[in-house]
């Protein structure tokens, strides 16, 4: 687990900020960023406020990163590349969580450095990481902006032979006790625009693998969108799925067996492979070294997903 606790005997009382600014060199921020995350205790119990006073046994819960190896594929003075697996959490969820591509990036360039757009869980492929505080902000905001280009590859169900465009209005859900989606298509919903390109038809799975290239930013937008024109991700789990299956899958009650039959696959088939944009003069088109359509394919015949 990648958060430890380390123990220290305060011999009179001192202010939780002091303590962790001028005993640990904390900045303000980081302090105020510790405390509202319940990661400094006294005597056990939780540091609720900055200004709290601390005495005896003030106990502090840090990440310590554990890496696995995993290198990035591309990296310059201001960014890495990562190609992350399926199944591989970007961060941390809480404390239990054992390993996250978050470990690597830790490891290999500090603190500072942090993942600067969303990939889920399941869904495999580029996630680009700013090197420091700086880069962060203006990075997050090229993505913030639309100014990259991003490509995904997805292995969809049913037959699409001509390329089209899904602009559908996405909305966070927020009646998610009834219904297990956490966005859905509804016309207060934001803007949203997908295009979708055919690759091949498979006609013996039914399946189609397709080029996807969200023209906004949404959450599961690719996945939501899919689902709505009825051509759902193969092994999606939550889209196209019955309530019941998502919430068995969400609860961690879903077998294998049971995922496989219900949704093709054990996994979500879909993987960021590309990014294109320009950054400090300089024009950047990334790929994935995965091979994501050799391995679609082959999850789906050995998976026996139709």
């Amino acid at each position: 687990m990648p958060y430890i606790s380390k123990d220290f005997i305060l011999n009179e009382p001192v202010k939780a900020w002091a303590f962790l600014t001028r005993e640990l060199g904390f900045s303000m921020k980081e302090a105020q960023r510790a405390i509202d995350r319940k990661q400094l205790l006294q005597n056990g119990c939780v540091v609720r406020r900055k200004s709290d006073m601390i005495n005896g046994v003030a106990t502090l819960l840090f990440y310590e990163p554990r890496p696995k190896g995993l290198l990035p594929i591309y990296e310059n003075e201001f960014f890495a590349l990562f190609d992350k697996p399926s199944g591989v959490l970007a961060h941390p969820k809480d404390r239990t969580t054992a390993y996250s591509l978050n470990d690597e990036i830790k490891y290999l360039y500090g603190k500072n450095a942090n993942i600067v757009h969303r990939l889920d869980k399941e869904t495999s492929g580029l996630l680009m990481v700013s090197k420091n505080k700086s880069e962060e902000r203006w990075l997050k905001k090229l993505f913030e902006e639309k100014n990259v280009r991003k490509e995904y590859i997805a292995l969809v169900k049913g037959e699409i032979q001509e390329p089209f465009i899904i602009e559908a209005p996405i909305l966070i859900n927020n009646n998610y006790d009834e219904i297990k989606l956490k966005v859905c298509i509804d016309a207060q919903g934001k803007r949203a625009i997908t295009e979708i390109f055919p690759i091949k038809y498979f006609k013996d799975l039914n399946a189609t693998l397709v080029k996807a290239i969200p023209k906004t930013g949404r959450q599961h937008q690719i996945r939501v969108h899919l689902f709505h024109v009825e051509h759902s991700i193969v092994g999606d789990p939550i889209y196209g799925q019955t309530s019941q299956t998502g919430a068995d899958y969400l609860d961690g009650k879903l077998s294998f067996k049971e995922r496989v039959k219900l949704c093709g696959a054990s996994r979500v088939l879909l993987h960021a492979y590309a990014l294109s944009f320009t950054y400090r003069d300089t024009e950047y088109n990334l790929k994935s070294n995965h091979d994501a359509q050799t391995e679609f394919e082959k999850i789906a015949r050995e998976e026996n997903i139709f």
